[in-house]
């Protein structure tokens, strides 16, 4: 078991964090000789615990407070760069001819502070924010929320949410119950932007197990007000890494109002089939084959949009970071998801796929969510006794969650 285990955490290892370059977070200059570059602001909060190191700001440890920075980056031009991907620094300091490079950094101190900065940054009133996912360092989410907004040519204000994870393959464990300590603060970040009279809308794009933690977050709010608050408009899931049954009862109690719902799926994510066998061969909702009952009419009587990636192809060899490396793909997001635009009004369903939106992602293929050319990984070598598939319309259905028999 461990032998066949051993090669996808070692992919897994190899395709991360390890090799980018550390201590990127002190900024550079640009000067007069720097080609024209792009920058995207953003306003990061976190309840990662401060490093006291301004190379890396913060650490992978958790901290009780919910920390506001301004952060500032530059983005080489794009005749240097493959849209859909981050231009990591061979060495340090980073050109900002070449290298995403961070040009400015600094910290808010009140929450006045930070109204005070999406002010003066507000694009139309809109609010976009991101949660990462498992093995990111502070400055992986900052330089991958520049790249989503550069190449999706979003018109909205940036909002990094990053919650403490140690970036290690092997911490898989801990990243997770970084997640759920983190919920209440990712709740707050979103009840003030919702209560801010300048904010409009808000749409959070979460990946991978940071959809855990935005599932958590909504749901609290729901059990809290009844509702998710209105202003809170798309929430799309890419690669969620949520168990299905979870996921269903996430979704009902977050009362009967809630925000449009998009969910990017792929039957070949590795990294979602590491995490379905260590979380004991349960089914991950990034995982499912949207075009198969029961999901198909799962989802489209809950009003939930899925996009199956399975052939599209990106240079990501986990298959899990389709969402923000298929330049077509992040695109649909900026232009379109973000806007609030529903898929289905272009006749674009469950299961029809999205060759019509996102022309040449399917290679050719007309159906995107046709069936998977092979399975995502095998890493066991007995298959364990077929499970019960999930009911999760019966739960999505519920109105309300049954209460506990306490006689």
């Amino acid at each position: 078991m461990k032998t066949l285990v051993l090669p996808v955490v070692l992919s897994l290892a190899l395709s991360g964090c390890g090799g980018n370059a550390k201590g990127v977070m002190t900024p550079v200059a640009l000067t007069a000789q720097t080609p024209k570059t792009s920058q995207v602001d953003m306003l990061v909060a976190t309840t990662r615990q401060p490093s006291g190191d301004p190379a890396t700001l913060f650490s992978g440890e958790r901290d009780a407070n919910t920390f506001m920075t301004e952060v500032a980056v530059s983005i080489p031009p794009d005749s240097v760069r493959k849209p859909g991907t981050v231009q990591w620094p061979r060495k340090l300091p980073p050109n900002p001819s070449t290298d995403f490079a961070v040009t400015r950094v600094r910290e808010l101190d009140t929450l006045a502070d930070g109204k005070a900065w999406f002010k003066q940054h507000s694009v139309g009133g809109h609010a976009f924010v991101f949660v990462h996912g498992f093995n990111n360092r502070y400055e992986d989410s900052v330089f991958r929320l520049a790249q989503i907004i550069h190449d999706s040519g979003a018109q909205t204000t940036p909002i990094l949410f990053t919650w403490p994870s140690r970036a290690n393959v092997f911490e898989y464990n801990y990243d997770k119950e970084s997640t759920n300590y983190s919920r209440t603060a990712l709740e707050d970040t979103l009840r003030i932007l919702a209560d801010a009279p300048n904010v409009k809308d808000i749409t959070i794009l979460a990946h991978s197990m940071g959809t855990w933690l935005t599932m958590e977050s909504l749901r609290q709010m729901g059990i809290r007000d009844g509702n998710v608050p209105p202003k809170i408009q798309n929430v799309i899931l890419a690669s969620p890494d949520i168990d299905l049954d979870v996921f269903a009862k996430q979704w009902v109690e977050m009362g009967k109002r809630k925000p449009k719902f998009t969910i990017f799926v792929s039957q070949d994510d590795r990294a979602l089939a590491l995490s379905s066998f260590i979380s004991g061969d349960v089914s991950r909702l990034g995982a499912i084959d949207p075009s198969k009952e029961p999901y198909r009419t799962d989802l489209e009587k809950s009003g939930i949009t899925a996009i199956d990636l399975t052939k599209v192809e990106t240079d990501d060899g986990l298959h899990h970071g389709k969402f923000a490396e298929s330049p077509e793909i992040v695109q649909l997001i900026g232009q379109r998801l973000i806007k609030g635009q529903t898929l289905t009004d272009s006749n674009i369903s469950v299961g029809t796929g999205i060759a019509a939106v996102v022309a040449g992602t399917a290679r050719g293929v007309g159906n995107v969510a046709a069936t998977t050319l092979s399975a995502p990984v095998n890493i066991i070598e007995n298959p364990r006794p077929a499970k019960k598939r999930p009911v999760v319309g019966d739960t999505l259905a519920e109105d309300q969650p049954k209460p506990l028999v306490t006689n």
